[in-house]
C-alpha cells in the first residue's frame, strides 16, 4: 500500500495519475494547503520543504518527496513508463525545472492575482506561452514528449496542461499539443487518477 499525501494540484495530480497507470493499491491523506496542513510539523518531518505530494512505501517504509523524484521511484519500482532513462529524464526535468515552474508563476499572476502587476502578468504569460510553442514543435516530430512510448514525462506534464483554461494561450492554436493532450486525456487511468477524491472532476476540454 502507498500512503499519497497530496491536495489537488498539478504536481499532487501527476502522482495519483501514476498509481493509478501502475495499479498500485493507495490511500490517500489529503493536505490543506488553504489552512496551512503543509507547515503542520508532523508533514514536514516527510517534506522537508513543506510541499506536496509525498508517498509512504508500507512494502520497504520508504518516504519519498516532490513529484519528479515520485515519479521515477514508482516508475523504478513497477518497472514501468521509464524505459529510455537518458531521454525521459531530460523531459522530466524540463517540466520539474521550467514548464511547471513558469506556469505555476502564471497561474499566481494571470488567475489568481490579476491587475496586481502588469509586469508579472506579461513577462509569465509570454513565457508560457514559449512553452507551449515549444511543447508543439517537440510534439510535432515525436507521438510523446520523449519518443514514440508514453511515459513519466507525459505523466508529468499533463496535469500543467490540463489548465489550460487558466492560461488564456488557446490550446487548440497548437494542434500537435493538443493531439496530444486528448490522447492521454482518453486513458482510463488518467482520467480516474485526475480525480482521485472520486468527486466527479472531469479533465478540462480543449
Amino acid at each position: 500500500m502507498i500512503e499519497l499525501y497530496t491536495a489537488n494540484t498539478p504536481n499532487g495530480k501527476k502522482i495519483s495519475i501514476m498509481l493509478e497507470e501502475i495499479g498500485y493499491r493507495y490511500n490517500v491523506n489529503t493536505i490543506d494547503l488553504n489552512k496551512g496542513d503543509q507547515f503542520n510539523p508532523e508533514f514536514k518531518k516527510i517534506s522537508p520543504f513543506s510541499k506536496i505530494p509525498v508517498i509512504k512505501d508500507d512494502d520497504n517504509n520508504e518516504v519519498v518527496f516532490e513529484s519528479g523524484a515520485i515519479l521515477i521511484y514508482l516508475a523504478e519500482k513497477s518497472g514501468k513508463y521509464f524505459n529510455n532513462k537518458n531521454i525521459i529524464t531530460q523531459w522530466l526535468m524540463a517540466q520539474m525545472g521550467y514548464v511547471g515552474p513558469i506556469l505555476g508563476q502564471h497561474h499566481q499572476f494571470h488567475h489568481y492575482n490579476p491587475g496586481k502587476s502588469e509586469f508579472g502578468e506579461q513577462r509569465y504569460f509570454k513565457i508560457s506561452t514559449s512553452i507551449y510553442k515549444n511543447l508543439d514543435e517537440r510534439l510535432s516530430a515525436s507521438k510523446y514528449l520523449a519518443g514514440e512510448n508514453y511515459t513519466i514525462a507525459d505523466i508529468a506534464t499533463f496535469p500543467w496542461i490540463a489548465r489550460h483554461d487558466w492560461h488564456d494561450i488557446g490550446l487548440k492554436n497548437y494542434k500537435n499539443l493538443c493531439r496530444w493532450y486528448l490522447k492521454i486525456s482518453e486513458r482510463n487511468a488518467v482520467i480516474k487518477g485526475y480525480d482521485y477524491l472520486n468527486k466527479g472532476e472531469k479533465i478540462p476540454k480543449p
